[in-house]
């Protein structure tokens, strides 16, 4: 089967597990190396950060809190790789799926156990929305999907931010027009349920790793799933076989985006428990680099974002010694650019060693 020529740039390499492994090895080094030669103590840097991220209750918390959101987006960048179309969206989705869920967690007033599942799939279905627009428009029109989801996540920020959170859905105190920052706060019964006294460690983990079991099942267990990484390997020979390769793009796109609203609404039902008024997490940008780390597999998405998750949260500590917190995006980039570099300068050498064999030999 042809592959999609575009797969070839824009999909991470499906190699083993150690690539990854030895990519993330080699950035903790550098970064190592990197602290030593500004003067600090890299080692107690080192110790805080893990520290930071795994040494008590309340740090294990932090660590799944962010891990379990890094999880969610990192599958949204995913997926749409499977059908060989690239995500930059989650950002955007990410806050339409935040947004529902404080919505429908303060308007509505239900139990728990129906409340809870209600905000999830609220989150799911703005998110969802929000990420089958560029897939129609690529579908349908053409669109370069790169494009389409980059504009979005502006359009996004600046409907959510600029008008809905400090207009229409903005908190007002009782008996005054005086509005709050951010929407109103949602129903005790919305907040997810915490394992541990003074910990932030809920539900929202089991729930990200259930994402990432179902679309691991989903993509490799069913007929769909097939139709979907078939569409990636190959448009036109999956096409040729009776595929309806523009629906696996759309279905993708709004999976994606369902699942970065549900890693928004872990945020707002977990720990912000309203939409504040400043609400810039990242963590739809982040899942890119999860998603390239992962191999652009459910598995490798839920390793890579709860390794960043820990990484995150563990950074803060690193005050500590002198260090800003936000080295550690450091190691992100270069494990990143360590994964990534292989599948751009290939070619390249490929060419090169070409040009070099002489006339009548073998390529």
């Amino acid at each position: 089967m042809p592959r999609n020529p575009r797969a070839r740039w824009f999909a991470p390499s499906r190699e083993p597990l150690w690539g990854a492994v030895v990519a993330v090895a080699i950035a903790l080094a550098v970064s190592f190396v990197a602290i030593l030669a500004s003067g600090k103590n890299a080692a107690l840097g080192f110790a805080h950060l893990f520290d930071g991220a795994f040494g008590s209750a309340a740090a294990l918390g932090e660590s799944a809190v962010k891990g379990s959101v890094l999880v969610l987006t990192g599958l949204s960048v995913a997926i749409p790789f499977t059908v060989g179309v690239f995500n930059i969206g989650a950002e955007g989705q990410l806050i339409w799926g935040a947004l529902a869920a404080a919505v429908a967690g303060s308007a509505l007033d239900l139990p728990a156990p129906l409340l809870v599942p209600v905000c999830l799939a609220s989150a799911a279905l703005a998110g969802g929305i929000w990420g089958a627009l560029p897939g129609l428009l690529k579908a349908l029109r053409g669109v370069h999907e790169v494009i389409s989801t980059i504009l979005l996540n502006w359009v996004a920020i600046h409907l959510v931010h600029g008008w809905l959170v400090v207009g229409p859905l903005s908190a007002r105190t009782s008996g005054s027009a005086i509005s709050m920052v951010g929407t109103a706060p949602i129903q005790p019964a919305a907040h997810l349920y915490r394992f541990f006294e003074g910990s932030r460690l809920d539900i929202g983990l089991p729930v990200s790793l259930a994402a990432a079991f179902a679309v691991w099942f989903f993509l490799t267990r069913t007929r769909r799933g097939f139709e979907w990484r078939a569409t990636g390997a190959g448009a036109e020979a999956a096409r040729a076989s009776g595929i309806s390769t523009r629906g696996c793009v759309v279905e993708a796109m709004a999976a994606g985006g369902a699942l970065a609203g549900l890693g928004g609404a872990l945020l707002i039902l977990g720990t912000e428990h309203r939409y504040p008024g400043v609400f810039r997490t990242g963590y739809g940008f982040d899942g890119i680099a999860v998603a390239l780390i992962g191999g652009a597999t459910a598995p490798g998405a839920a390793l890579a974002g709860l390794f960043f998750g820990a990484l995150r949260a563990g950074s803060t500590a690193l005050q500590l010694v002198g260090i800003h917190p936000s080295f550690a995006e450091l190691i992100q980039g270069i494990a990143v650019l360590l994964v990534a570099a292989p599948r751009f300068f290939s070619p390249l050498l490929l060419r090169l060693r070409a040009r070099a064999a002489p006339a009548g030999a073998p390529p």
